[in-house]
């Protein structure tokens, strides 16, 4: 099965993917690598109308724990 129709928009930062999230609200779904949502999405358990790329900003290819 496809996945319903969307909108693609691949963030250049991560100040352009949060402006991204506030403008296009709760239809919108962050994709990022390792996900189940691309999946879901042909199972068609999840139907955003907009995701917003993170695969190309720099510095989100982990997360690091810091105290403080």
């Amino acid at each position: 099965m496809y996945p319903r129709a969307f909108h693609y928009h691949r963030a250049g930062s991560l100040q352009e993917a949060a402006t991204m999230l506030a403008q296009l609200g709760e239809e919108a779904k962050l994709l990022a690598g390792g996900q189940s949502l691309i999946p879901l999405m042909k199972l068609r358990l999840a139907n955003p109308r907009h995701l917003v790329d993170l695969n190309f900003v720099s510095g989100t290819s982990s997360i690091k724990e810091e105290s403080g």
